[in-house]
């Protein structure tokens, strides 16, 4: 089993900075793929970026302004988001999966984080 628990979220003005922390523990060498999603009220959780041996991946939404990264001795993950918009307020939550797959469903990830909120103010 893996657990991850994400910290950082928080409330923010439009084109601001905030840096999420996904910190995983437990059988952290099955780990093959790090991610985020974010879920809004009354949508579906959606992609964000992934990590994955130095590989990665964005939404088209964030490109340019969120990036993701990795500490492997901290088994933790981090996104970094700039420019910060309205649309981006969110749930977000890290994920992690095993495996020789990389990947953007949600579906395909058995470990989740709890969630942290991030709020944006216009």
């Amino acid at each position: 089993q893996v657990q991850l628990v994400e910290s950082g979220g928080g409330l923010v003005q439009a084109g601001g900075s905030l840096r999420l922390s996904c910190a995983a523990s437990g059988r952290t060498y099955s780990i093959y793929v790090m991610a985020w999603f974010r879920q809004a009220p009354g949508k579906e959780r959606e992609f964000v970026a992934y990590w994955t041996g130095g590989v990665t991946d964005y939404a088209d939404s964030v490109k340019g302004r969120f990036t993701i990264s990795r500490d492997n001795p901290a088994n933790t993950v981090y996104l970094q988001m700039n420019s910060l918009k309205p649309e981006d307020a969110a749930v977000y939550y890290c994920a992690a999966k095993g495996g020789g797959l990389r990947t953007t469903a949600s579906n395909d990830y058995p470990y989740w984080g709890q969630g942290t909120q991030v709020t944006v103010s216009s």
